[in-house]
């Protein structure tokens, strides 16, 4: 249900864009002040939130992104009392396969992987056929495994932050596309479909629609490229052999329980990723397709690409796709986060441009993003991130002080 923040009085923050990034930067303002989330759609998170593979991994991304996913891991393992009762986080791993022509990825992953939390592990074909039974043998060279790899619960993540945020008095409003956003007098005004928002502050969390957001305010857009990912879900055949080079050859039964403990499948070139889902195994082609910011659909040709690739390392075939979809992951030129203030126009903050580490960077980034908000002290751990991160990296000041 839609409300109107007019008649409830100004709010202290104007958060647009009700994914996990926008949610988690409402939650951790809540407590500051009161908060008001627009969203432009009938529900939070449907773009790219919940569209997600769903997995931590602090392997994942440069540097930066690492360093807030390592300080995300504590909030996910244990959030505060009554943020969920579920676990948000449990064991997956990831296999990485060193695929022909890979081997300078395949040495970038394990030099990158050697100061996670869990430290990659290089292992032989024995141990990656133990993880992965259906696997070509003469397909891949070496193999890395990422112990500490999670699959994480999105929803109940997103819920959570969306619950803190009402429980301290904010509001999240639906069906609320901003199209219009301007500041006079020391406060920004929203007009939506549902009337128009004022706030002090504004946080553009829009996503695929954060740089329109910032045309609309008259800032300078960041140069955010939203681009298609694309995803399928295979069921599995009841029984099929799963030794030899050949398909048919003769080796054990594998049935659909059986790929529950595997851990996600990839190569370190970043072609495919294959991990169990929903009693079968959800696959990508890893695409990274700039589109307009909307409503992303599959490709068929990308979902045939996924199955491809995936069967070059595995004797098992996929006959059967019982779904597809597709999401946009929305990133900066240098594929790290834009989060903090704009450095000339006032009230006007970014938590934007998080690509394909929203889900696992989201307490971090929120908290973060909060701490700059609000002039308090940032988490320790993230200090050193901040001028990374800003939005002055890659953009000079805005078109017009305000």
């Amino acid at each position: 249900m839609s409300i109107s923040s007019t008649s409830a009085g100004p709010a202290d923050f104007l958060v647009i864009g009700g994914g996990i990034a926008g949610a988690a930067a409402g939650y951790f303002l809540a407590p500051h002040g009161r908060v008001v989330l627009l969203e432009a759609e009938r529900s939070p998170g449907l773009h790219a939130t919940g569209r997600s593979a769903a997995l931590f991994s602090e392997y994942f991304g440069n540097a930066t992104v690492r360093a807030l996913t390592v300080a995300a891991r504590t909030f996910y393992e244990a959030p505060p009392d009554g943020f969920t009762a579920v676990p948000l986080l449990t064991p997956r791993g990831v296999l990485a396969l060193e695929t022909p022509g890979s081997a300078p990825q395949f040495e970038a992953a394990r030099a990158a992987g050697a100061t996670a939390t869990r430290p990659v592990l290089e292992v032989d074909r024995e141990r990656a056929l133990e993880l992965c039974p259906v696997l070509r043998p003469g397909a891949f060279g070496r193999a890395l495994y990422k112990p500490g790899a999670c699959d994480i619960d999105v929803d109940a993540a997103h819920q959570g932050f969306l619950r803190g945020l009402r429980a301290h008095g904010g509001s999240v409003v639906t069906g609320a596309r901003v199209h219009a956003l301007r500041r006079r007098a020391g406060a920004w005004r929203a007009s939506t479909a549902h009337g128009e928002h004022t706030g002090t502050i504004v946080v553009n969390a829009a996503g695929a629609w954060a740089d329109d957001v910032a045309r609309l305010a008259g800032v300078r857009p960041a140069g955010l490229v939203p681009r298609r990912r694309t995803a399928a879900l295979a069921r599995i055949p009841v029984a099929v052999a799963v030794t030899g080079d050949r398909e048919g050859s003769a080796g054990t039964a594998l049935r659909t329980e059986d790929v529950t403990g595997w851990p996600m499948i990839t190569d370190v070139a970043d072609t495919f990723y294959v991990k169990p889902e929903s009693g079968g195994l959800l696959l990508s082609p890893a695409d990274d397709t700039p589109a307009p910011p909307g409503d992303a659909r599959p490709v068929e040709l990308d979902v045939a690409t996924a199955v491809a690739r995936f069967e070059r390392v595995a004797t098992l075939r996929l006959r059967h796709i019982s779904h597809a979809w597709a999401g946009l992951r929305t990133s900066a030129p240098d594929d790290t986060p834009v989060i903090g203030p704009c450095p000339r126009t006032a009230g006007f903050h970014w938590l934007a441009g998080l690509g394909g580490y929203g889900i696992q960077t989201a307490p971090a980034a929120g908290a973060l993003l909060a701490a700059l908000v609000t002039g308090t002290p940032p988490p320790s751990e993230l200090a050193a991130l901040v001028k990374g991160l800003t939005p002055a990296r890659d953009h000079g000041a805005d078109r017009e002080e305000r």
